[in-house]
């Protein structure tokens, strides 16, 4: 069994990130799972927000578009696909496409047994300190 996507993101979404990238250039996105709007997807011009040694990189969306958790909050989702959506309405947060008119959102699925066990097979995915030791330009130090 090919390992699961832990991100993705619906068509519209899709197109909104691309917007974005037009207008701001490459993008990140981080999931904090604080309170009201920390909760929801922030958008960031990539290297904007800084991300820490524990964070948790789900993957890379359209454009190299990668996304990131908060260790906590990875923890409570580990077994949890996500897909970012984008609805109308304003976010109360720094995010991007708040000025647009619409905001990012999560939507979410359990993992079969599957896909949890060839998730886990292939260990936790990196983190914030692996990735700023590669060098690789993230944004984050």
């Amino acid at each position: 069994m090919s390992l699961p996507a832990r991100i993705l993101a619906t068509p519209a979404a899709e197109e909104w990130i691309e917007r974005l990238r037009a207008i701001h250039g490459p993008l990140m996105f981080h999931q904090s799972g604080g309170c009201c709007d920390g909760s929801a997807p922030m958008c960031f011009t990539e290297g904007e927000f800084r991300v820490g040694a524990q964070d948790v990189l789900l993957g890379s969306l359209i454009g190299n578009t990668r996304v990131w958790i908060g260790a906590a909050q990875f923890e409570y989702w580990r077994h949890t696909q996500v897909t970012i959506d984008v609805v109308p309405g304003r976010g109360s947060g720094m995010s991007l496409e708040a000025p647009e008119g619409v905001r990012f959102i999560v939507r979410s699925r359990i993992f079969s047994d599957e896909e949890n066990a060839a998730l886990e097979a292939a260990g936790d995915p990196l983190r914030g300190d692996a990735v700023n030791a590669l060098g690789d330009g993230s944004g984050s130090a």
